[in-house]
């Protein structure tokens, strides 16, 4: 359609970059992850929309490049003292979500008409989440932290577990599958594997530490050096027969116990997600839209079994472990959505022969169904869950026991209620406490719990966001409640959430005020609006007391300098 591409490699990469540059800024306008706005550029860029893709290999080379690096930072994320942290609950629920998806997944397959090997192939696909679009709308709805989103980083590090298995499985299915290797080859390719993980041992043991403080003089060095383990590990696993993919991920294991892991990853985070464009493109530009028809009934019954069923067996595990309906429901839709190596695994499969080309077209029509819907789900999770919760009693345990060993002391009499146990809301609780000023603490980061409990303050979980913990506050004797997140914290359930503590306070008979914290000129007004009885700024009031003091010192200068001089 446009012959002007043709002219230059370079032009053609050019107009793919932006094209994704206006589809991704008309992504962000719609609230979706870039994965999606990626595979619609490829779809665009393709035979079936504006045909620019023309420079197959370069934009190959390219894509191979990104899934290298991909799973090189999976790989690199994978530490031991990380794994022995996870913990029971994110073990079995990241574990019972895996089997649970595979298994009826597998049924689902075969029901729509797909013969075994694809119906195994689509199931195990559908068990992973997206780690990226996760942590990525946990942080920005600063959810990050609570328990639901600690539960939720648990289980995806089981995922990511699972997704190494995976690869691992299917490239040994390749080695002596479907391209006419003999036992001999097996043979060599085994031994050459062994190789491969003997030295990826040696290295962590004598090399990895001093080789990256060495290079970690030059940051830029040590991030070439990344790059290039990255790539030579994903060649070298491709000459032995074990795929890329395989190799790519044993070269982020070799540094992962380093000190500088978290650097690297941090720096290489960026230039994964600039290769993946291409890896999408690839992708996009290879299906063919006319051919995606016959799919779409299957892509709709699998998606949907991705958006409620996921959901619903964390919601279930969760709540026979003795967590709150509402954690499990909040945690449960984090893995609403398949991932881009769900795409990377199929696409495998279609290398080994194992898949035809449609299949993967079928995946990826689920991948961008469940990641747009899914988005959407976890950014309004709370509004979600305001409307169904009252369905969901069958899935908590009575008392939910695990979330009411977190709090203590809770109905003891307070002079002061602090909602927001950060740097703020901590250090307020320490100074009244210091004052003689009896004060509670709710937080709903476990660990923020812990540690004011370790203080002596009393403390008590549970998350303002959520109207039915409002009310369950003790009230009685309370003089202040003040509320330090701010509404950048508090997100899309700002308005909600104060105007249900305002009502409970209200409503509670009590002689109980309101605080609430702003930082903003903007957010103070709608703060008074609403009827909040003290609004605090503490940057303003930070600034003011700092000039105070710089007032005190510069007025008692010339004093101490005239005595001086006598």
């Amino acid at each position: 359609m446009l012959d002007w591409i043709s002219y230059s490699s370079f032009t053609e990469i050019a107009a793919l970059l932006m094209l994704a540059a206006g589809i991704g800024f008309v992504g962000i306008l719609l609230r979706q992850p870039l994965i999606v706005s990626f595979i619609a550029v490829g779809l665009l860029a393709g035979p079936s929309g504006l045909d620019i893709v023309h420079s197959t290999e370069k934009i190959e080379l390219l894509s191979h490049l990104g899934i290298a690096v991909l799973l090189f930072l999976v790989g690199i994320k994978l530490d031991v003292k990380l794994i022995r942290s996870i913990g029971g609950v994110s073990v079995m629920t990241g574990l019972g979500q895996v089997l649970f998806t595979s298994g009826v997944g597998y049924l689902i397959g075969l029901a729509l008409g797909l013969d075994h090997i694809t119906s195994v192939y689509v199931a195990v696909a559908l068990t992973f989440s997206s780690t990226i679009i996760i942590v990525k709308l946990l942080s920005d709805k600063g959810e990050i932290d609570s328990l639901h989103g600690q539960v939720a980083l648990g289980f995806l590090i089981v995922q990511d577990l699972v997704v190494v298995i995976a690869m691992v499985v299917l490239a040994t299915i390749g080695i002596g599958g479907g391209k006419g290797g003999d036992s001999q080859s097996l043979l060599q390719v085994a031994l050459s594997a062994t190789a491969l993980l003997l030295f990826v041992v040696i290295f962590v043991r004598y090399l990895a530490d001093p080789l990256t403080q060495m290079l970690a003089k030059a940051p830029e060095l040590l991030m070439i050096y990344a790059m290039a383990q990255a790539a030579i590990f994903a060649s070298i696993g491709k000459v032995v027969g074990l795929g890329m993919e395989v190799g790519g991920l044993l070269a982020g294991i070799a540094l992962a116990s380093t000190p500088y892991r978290e650097s690297i990853a941090a720096r290489l985070a960026p230039l994964r997600d600039f290769l993946l464009l291409f890896f999408f493109i690839a992708l996009g530009s290879a299906l063919d839209l006319s051919t995606l028809d016959s799919h779409i009934v299957s892509a709709i019954v699998l998606s949907l079994f991705v958006l409620i069923g996921n959901p619903l067996i964390v919601l279930a595990i969760m709540g026979a472990l003795g967590y709150r309906k509402r954690t499990g429901f909040l945690a449960g839709l984090t893995v609403a959505q398949i991932s881009e190596f769900s795409l990377i695994f199929i696409a495998m499969g279609v290398s080994l022969g194992h898949l035809s080309g449609d299949i993967l077209g079928l995946v990826t029509l689920v991948g961008i169904i469940t990641i747009a819907a899914s988005t959407y789900m976890i950014t309004y999770s709370h509004h979600l869950y305001d409307w169904c919760g009252a369905w969901l009693g069958l899935f908590e345990r009575q008392g939910a026991p695990r979330e009411a060993n977190l709090s203590n002391d809770s109905e003891q009499p307070c002079d002061v209620m602090i909602i927001g146990l950060g740097r703020l809301g901590t250090a307020l609780a320490s100074e009244l406490q210091r004052q003689g000023i009896s004060v509670l603490g709710v937080d709903f980061n476990p660990a923020a719990v812990k540690r004011c409990q370790m203080q002596n303050i009393a403390t008590e979980y549970g998350d303002a966001t959520d109207a039915d913990f409002l009310t369950e506050l003790p009230l009685a004797g309370c003089q202040w409640v003040i509320a330090t997140m701010s509404q950048q914290q508090l997100g899309l359930s700002a308005e909600d959430t104060r105007k249900t503590l305002l009502q409970l306070i209200r409503a509670s008979g009590y002689d109980t005020r309101l605080a609430m914290v702003a930082h903003t000129a903007e957010e103070s007004a709608e703060l008074r609006v609403l009827g909040v009885d003290l609004v605090l700024e503490p940057f303003n009031d930070a600034a003011q007391r700092t000039v105070e003091l710089l007032q005190q010192s510069l007025t008692a200068r010339p004093a101490l300098s005239s005595g001086s001089g006598v």
